[in-house]
């Protein structure tokens, strides 16, 4: 028997953003478990989220894939998925150990910061990475030099972060920072360290900057922003920030049930983005449960095309093949 009908809120427009949710590291690391499946059969074991959204790791779960927090979880001779946040050279060591059949799905994106820290360190330099403590990426990140790295989390950080004198300094981001929020850090960090070298290109992933900027354009058109993500997301916990930074009144909601038609009441035009980790069809249940709460027009708002495609890794192609 269906339910009592939707209560209504005013006829308002939904602009929608564009580009929105998956990107191209994010693609690809759920195409290497679904491969991985295909190919090797389940289970497949995947150390921490594949990424951060529920239903990608439930959807991949029924499937076949086992999420595991540390590869001494995984059976030796077992096979093993590196997430796309990254892993520290101790993790793949240790899989080494154990005989494991590794696979690594780390972004390409993340993979370069991690080279960039190997390099720096090799020359000397101290490296100040800005990033979240506790996130997967920053864990992996900072593996890979750990005697020479400093973790930078705020502005406050940047002032009182310790480096030897007279030690040559560098900073290196985490991907799916706020550029706004870095930038100040960056700033901080230039006025105490005026020789500090910087990546030779941005470390923000094309698609944060592209979701970021898509949020500020929404801003100046709507009333209220609702994006669809993971409170576990970092770059959709950093869509909410863009926005309500802008002054906007901003919801991150996990999917249309999250959704509360009280943040609606009165609302001329609400702007909708998604993280760089949710499927589209999350974004469609919200679209779907809006339309049934008075939105009579859905317009897309474009920021930026994307056209990034990241390739398989070697090993699942010439296993296909």
């Amino acid at each position: 028997m269906a339910g009592p009908p939707e209560a209504s809120v005013s006829p308002m427009r939904v602009l929608v953003a564009r580009p929105r949710g998956f990107c191209a590291g994010v693609d690809r690391a759920i195409d290497i478990v679904q491969s991985a499946l295909e190919l090797f059969g389940a289970p497949v074991y995947v150390r921490h989220e594949i990424v951060h959204n529920r239903h990608v790791v439930e959807g991949l779960r029924q499937k076949g894939a086992v999420f595991v927090d540390d590869t001494a979880d995984v059976p030796e001779g077992g096979t093993v998925i590196f997430s796309a946040h990254g892993v520290s050279p101790r993790v793949r060591e240790e899989a080494s150990r154990r005989g494991l059949r590794a696979i690594d799905a780390t972004c390409p994106l993340v993979s370069k910061v991690h080279l960039e820290a190997i390099r720096l360190a090799r020359e000397g330099f101290v490296i100040l990475l800005i990033g979240h403590a506790g996130h997967v990426e920053v864990e992996g990140t900072m593996g890979e030099a750990p005697a020479a790295m400093r973790l930078v989390t705020s502005v406050e950080d940047a002032a009182r972060v310790d480096v030897p004198g007279g030690a040559p300094v560098a900073y290196l981001t985490q991907t799916t920072l706020s550029v706004d929020d870095t930038l100040a850090i960056v700033d901080a960090l230039r006025r105490r360290f005026p020789d500090i070298r910087g990546p030779k290109k941005d470390d923000i992933c094309y698609a944060t900057q592209n979701r970021q900027n898509a949020v500020k354009l929404l801003a100046e058109r709507c009333e209220v922003i609702l994006v669809v993500g993971s409170p576990e997301s970092s770059n959709s916990n950093r869509l909410v920030e863009v926005a309500q930074a802008a002054g906007l009144r901003t919801f991150l909601v996990e999917d249309a049930a999250r959704l509360d038609p009280a943040w609606l009441r009165d609302v001329a035009t609400v702007g909708l983005t998604s993280g760089a980790s949710t499927p589209e069809v999350l974004v469609e249940g919200v679209l779907d449960r809006l339309r049934a709460l008075g939105a009579d027009r859905i317009e897309e708002l474009f920021a930026a095309d994307e056209h990034v495609f990241f390739p398989l890794p070697a090993e699942l192609r010439q296993a296909a093949s």
